[in-house]
Formats: structure tokens, C-alpha cells, sequence
């Protein structure tokens, strides 16, 4: 029996997401493989010079930076996807970073390491093994080194480089995940953060370093465990009221990549809407959608094997459009797959509707005289080919007359480097987002949002509408919030 995907009115999806970078998926290690990778490129890997003499010179990095204490989350993932790293920090930067501030310890930020076959330049032009990305480069805000709010006299983050200076291994006090997580196994997310946070807090030590036990499968402080099950959801409150969260911004590398694309989003020639765009701004009249595919199929499968959940906070209840499997379906038959392929690899003729669906409905919650429109869709994908041509030639014959892809940017080194943030910063600003509800990049966009905006998650796909692109241009601090993640490509 077919799931009847859940329908909500854009009424009942008013809440506020103020959130920094968090979590996605339903099974943070399965869902982190590549976009096309770029076998050869006519450019050299970033170095990212400026950005580290930047990082270097940041007060706290200072002679006279004020004392502070400092710990390091070196249990983070390393070399997987940047989806499932950011949920970390976000869960590998951002909710490590919201425990260092409830700790009253200065966070130590580390660059993002490369998965080496995700990393799009060819082994012989690597300048480092594994590669790495500045984390500055992809996100900006606190996480990174940037100040809090005025009168907040919390320590700012610092560089791992800086902390292996003030923190010789000998000076560190290290606490394995071993020691402390087996207790709290069972336990709600708050109750996870409070003991950590305590133990933490009270430590006389000035250099704390997490690592990970050799007998911990998932030594992450909050693992994939917790951010898969509902026990996460305790934390929202929390993490969204940080200023971890409230003060993330895009980086300035990934805005300027932004920026240098947005010609591509201008309208070509041809039917227009009944009436015309009050703005040459275009995110005011764009769909985003996350179109996972590629070696996607065989995690939707093993997600289904093991009747996996959303991920993280897609499981919030205040998000429409729920993951319902029916419960009398037997599990590990035909049928069964078939529905949660519905929601986790949802075929042409569904993307195409919620498309459709999406846009109506964005177009039906304003009311006269005002008048907004959606024309432009905007595909965060992996696919390429036969496949992703019919999926564009049925989009436009419902009548999306601008349809761009992450294959279609233009990217220069940096931004090549950091795609997957590109993809995210423009999913954000777009006014309405359909992201896959299993998928980190659907999830980790829902979290990096600055903008308030409504979503709803339906057959696989999750929809937001962001309301700063309203016909008023008013962003309204009751409206929700809904952003989405990025990917490897």
C-alpha cells in the first residue's frame, strides 16, 4: 500500500528556525558519497593563504589575546562528507562549538579533511594528504573565531594551530569517549549536553582534548546514535538560541562564488508570468530542490532494511509532512521498500507534482493585492545525463522557465573546493526549498538557514518557503525557518 504523503497548510507551518549548521540524514555515514567528480580541472587547489594569515591574526590569537580555556573535539568526524561533518559542528563544528560556549571554554575550530575520493583534484595535485579545507572557508560566524554578541565576554573560538601553541600535549588533560558516553547512552539530548557540559566546566584543567576510544564504533561526543532518534529533539531549543547558531553566517568564499552565479538564475527568452517580478533579485522566485541520486539508491535500500528514521531536526514536530511508513506493511517485502522509496528516491512524476504543488501553494498563502510568483527552479544534484534531461524537459513543460544545476555553476578554484557550500547558501536564500527528508543536505540546509522560512517534507522531499521573500520583502520573526544541506559533488 502506497504512503499517503501528509498536505499542510502554510498556516500550520509557522515556527521559528533560527539555527546554525546542524545535522541531516537518517544514517549519518551511509549518506556521504560525492557529487561528479572533476577528474581534470584547469586550475590549481586553493591554498587559501589569505584566509589562514586572517585566521592568524585574529585578537585571541594574540600576544596580549586574553586568557582563556580551551577544548579540543578531536573524536570529530574526519574524512567523510561535508554533510555529515557540518551536522557535528553542526554535529563536527556546531554542536561541539554550542558545548564549548555552555562550558565557558573557547572552542577549538579544525579545517574540514577530505574524504581523499570526494576531493575533486587528482591525487598528483594534491598539497596535502589527506586534503583540507579551512573550516573559515565554508562557514562563517563564532564557530570560526568570530566575535558573540556585544557584553558576551565568552572566550571566541581559536585554531587548532593556536591551540598546539598554547596547549602542548603534555599540558592536556584527555578524556576518552569511552569514560564518559556508555553512561549516557540511553539518555535525552539535553541530558547528553548537561553532563558534558558540566564535566566540562568544572574541570580545573586549561586544555582539554576529546578523543575517541579505540572500543567506540561512533566516538563522535554526539553520535550518530543520538542523531538519529528522536532523544536529539531536547537540544533544539537550546542549540537554536545560541549564538552558535544565531551568529552563523555564509563565509565570505562561498558568497562571493554566490555572487559570480547569480547571472545564471536571469530568465532567457520565452513565456513569462502573468504578471511580471518586482524585483531582479531572484531567489524572491526560486525553488530549490535536492535531487540526491547516483549511488543514493543502495543507502535508501539499507535505510529502509534497517527502518530508519529521519535525521536529526527533520524529526522536528513542528515540521509538516512526517515520515509515515504504514505500519501493516510487512517488513522486507516488495511493498515496503516501494514506500520508503517514496520518500527517500521519489521519481520523476513525484518531483515534478511537489514542484508544482509547492509553487501553488506558495503562490495562494499571500492575498490580494499582493501578488508573488515562482519561476526559476534551482536543482542541488549529483546526476548528470539521460536521467536529469527528462527531469528539466518535464519541469519546463510545467512551466519553470529557468532551470539551473549545480553542474551549470561557474566556479573557481576556491569554489570549486567548497561546492557543497555553494549549493547550501543558495538552497537558503531561495524562497521556497523541497529537500530530501533523509538527506543530510536537506537537513544540514534546513540548519544553516539565517532567514526564517516555512517547510514541509513530503514523499521523500521536504518544502520550505522562505518568507523574507514574501511580496512585502518583510522577514517576519514569526514566520519558520527551514534550510538545507550540501553535499560532496
Amino acid at each position: 500500500m502506497p504512503v499517503q504523503p501528509a498536505r499542510a497548510t502554510f498556516a500550520r507551518q509557522k515556527f521559528k528556525l533560527i539555527i546554525g549548521l546542524a545535522v541531516s540524514f537518517g544514517f549519518l555515514l551511509l549518506l556521504t558519497t560525492p557529487h561528479a567528480r572533476i577528474t581534470a580541472t584547469q586550475v590549481p587547489p586553493p591554498t587559501y593563504e589569505s584566509l589562514r594569515k586572517w585566521e592568524d591574526s585574529l585578537p585571541q590569537h594574540g600576544l596580549n589575546g586574553k586568557p582563556a580555556r580551551y577544548v579540543k573535539f578531536s573524536n570529530q568526524i574526519v574524512m567523510l562528507g561535508w554533510n555529515n561533518v557540518l551536522n557535528e559542528v553542526q554535529p563536527c563544528s556546531l554542536m561541539n562549538a554550542h558545548l564549548a560556549y555552555a562550558s565557558k571554554r573557547a572552542y577549538v575550530f579544525q579545517d574540514y579533511v577530505w574524504k581523499p575520493e570526494y576531493y575533486p583534484w587528482p591525487e598528483s595535485q594534491r598539497l596535502q594528504n589527506p586534503p583540507r579545507t579551512p573550516l573559515g572557508a565554508l562557514i562563517g560566524g563564532t564557530v570560526v573565531g568570530q566575535p558573540f554578541d556585544d557584553g558576551d565576554d565568552a572566550p571566541r573560538s581559536v585554531s587548532s594551530k593556536y591551540f598546539d601553541n598554547v596547549c602542548p600535549p603534555i599540558q592536556r588533560r584527555i578524556i576518552y569517549t569511552g569514560d564518559i558516553k556508555p553512561a549516557l547512552a540511553s539518555k535525552q539530548g539535553i541530558d547528553i549536553f548537561a553532563h558534558w557540559a558540566q564535566l566540562l566546566r568544572d574541570a580545573p584543567d586549561r586544555c582539554i582534548d576529546i578523543h575517541a576510544s579505540s572500543n567506540d564504533n561512533y566516538p563522535q561526543t554526539f553520535d550518530l546514535w543520538l542523531w538519529g532518534s528522536h532523544r536529539i529533539l531536547s537540544l533544539w531549543d537550546s542549540f537554536s538560541r545560541s549564538p552558535t547558531s544565531r551568529l552563523l553566517t555564509t563565509s565570505p568564499i562561498v558568497s562571493a562564488a554566490v555572487a559570480r552565479n547569480t547571472h545564471l538564475f536571469v530568465p532567457p527568452p520565452g513565456p513569462r508570468p502573468a504578471y511580471p517580478p518586482s524585483t531582479a533579485d531572484p531567489y524572491p522566485r526560486m525553488l530549490a530542490m535536492h535531487i540526491r541520486r547516483g549511488d543514493f539508491k543502495d543507502a535508501c535500500t539499507r535505510l529502509a532494511y534497517w527502518n530508519s528514521t529521519f535525521y536529526s531536526w527533520n524529526l522536528l514536530p513542528q515540521l509538516p509532512d512526517p515520515l509515515y511508513i504504514d505500519p501493516r506493511l510487512a517488513w522486507n517485502t516488495t511493498e515496503y521498500y516501494a514506500a520508503h522509496a517514496e520518500r527517500c528516491l521519489p521519481g520523476l512524476e513525484l518531483i515534478v507534482g511537489k514542484a508544482r504543488t509547492s509553487r501553488d501553494e506558495y503562490v495562494r498563502a499571500v492575498h490580494a493585492p499582493q501578488r508573488r510568483t515562482l519561476d526559476i527552479v534551482y536543482l542541488l544534484t549529483n546526476e548528470k545525463g539521460e536521467w536529469m534531461d527528462r527531469l528539466k524537459a518535464a519541469l519546463r513543460k510545467d512551466g519553470w522557465n529557468t532551470i539551473v544545476t549545480s553542474n551549470d555553476l561557474e566556479l573557481d578554484s576556491e569554489g570549486i573546493d567548497t561546492n557543497m557550500a555553494v549549493d547550501m547558501d543558495i538552497a537558503r536564500m531561495a524562497a521556497v526549498f523541497v529537500g530530501n527528508g533523509v538527506s543530510d543536505v536537506s537537513n544540514a540546509t534546513n540548519t544553516t538557514g539565517l532567514h526564517s522560512r516555512a517547510i514541509s517534507i513530503i514523499g521523500g522531499l521536504s518544502m520550505a518557503s522562505n518568507p523574507s521573500a514574501s511580496a512585502s520583502g518583510e522577514l517576519k520573526k514569526n514566520d519558520i525557518a527551514i534550510f538545507i544541506n550540501s553535499k560532496p559533488r
